[in-house]
């Protein structure tokens, strides 16, 4: 896979004293298949999405930490955009900054090739590993493991680039994380008409500013975004009709939408009452009310979550 390994650097401190430290790990990513691009990253501070992750459709994606300069992200990306690499935009970050050595950044350009840097002031254990079309990075962590796992997690797993940089930020997290401690953590994708309903390229934007465990918290919100904005295959979804429409019943019943009798039939009545019903829960885009049809993961959501 050609993985480029990036010493960690030596054990003593930065010389001098800055206000903010952003101890962070991170990967930032790209996949050819859907022409994503993307950072996940956590940290023991708070809010660490609003500074470190950057990205721009069909241009790369910039995470910059430890000490974090956060002109390294928009400035990063107007580079990429105008034809340098992700190695070529982040020597010039590095280069042009005389804090340079408290830095920590990883870039991936237009086309996957990744770049990391680590400023030999970054408090300890820091490091970063570049692959084909990632980079992975942290610092003030338990030790290299957290980014090993990171790295080997990213390339074994299947799946859309968000779904394989939450499962490296997991990894990274278990294997030992920050060694101070969990605060914060967020994933941020962009792909070209990624967003809500097209409209923009932002495709999953999710932060966990203030918690025990953010990691995991970030992985319940990334689930709850696959099931509120994806579709299910003719092959998961389900006919209003039998058990599924008696239950769908009774639950509206309960909830004060539904007052027929309750038949398991998708007659006019329960056809209101579910409009009504979805409407309020916000999945009218995985229903086909005309059909008497419901996503499965929706259907078994509601039903876990109303307890019928």
């Amino acid at each position: 896979m050609g993985i480029h390994k990036i010493s960690p650097m030596p054990p003593e401190g930065p010389k001098h004293e800055q206000p903010f430290h952003y101890s962070t790990f991170s990967i930032v990513g790209f996949d050819p298949q859907d022409k994503a691009w993307g950072i996940a990253v956590a940290s023991k501070f708070p809010a660490v999405g609003a500074v470190v992750p950057w990205a721009a459709a069909d241009v790369g994606a910039v995470a910059t930490q430890s000490y974090a300069n956060t002109t390294y992200g928009p400035r990063g990306l107007e580079m990429m955009a105008s034809g340098k690499s992700a190695q070529q935009a982040l020597d010039a970050l590095v280069s042009d900054d005389p804090e340079r050595e408290t830095r920590q950044a990883g870039t991936v350009d237009a086309k996957g090739n990744a770049a990391t840097f680590t400023g030999k002031d970054c408090l300890p254990w820091a490091g970063g590993e570049i692959g084909k079309h990632f980079a992975a990075q942290g610092n003030i962590l338990t030790g290299p493991e957290t980014i090993e796992a990171m790295v080997s997690t990213f390339l074994d797993t299947k799946g859309d680039l968000p779904a394989r940089l939450l499962a490296a930020l997991l990894a990274g997290d278990r294997a030992g994380g920050d060694r101070r401690g969990k605060q914060s953590a967020a994933l941020f994708v962009v792909k070209p008409k990624g967003g809500y309903a097209g409209f923009n390229d932002r495709w999953m934007d999710y932060r966990v500013d203030d918690h025990a465990d953010p990691v995991p918290r970030l992985a319940e919100l990334i689930e709850l975004h696959r099931l509120y904005f994806e579709k299910s295959s003719d092959e998961e979804e389900l006919a209003i009709s039998g058990e599924v429409a008696e239950r769908l019943q009774k639950t509206m019943q309960q909830l004060g939408y539904f007052d027929a009798v309750i038949s398991g039939d998708y007659d006019q009545p329960t056809r209101k009452a579910l409009r009504e019903f979805i409407g309020s829960e916000n999945f009218e885009d995985r229903t086909d009310f005309d059909a008497g049809r419901i996503d499965r993961p929706v259907y078994e959501y509601l039903m876990r979550k109303f307890g019928k």
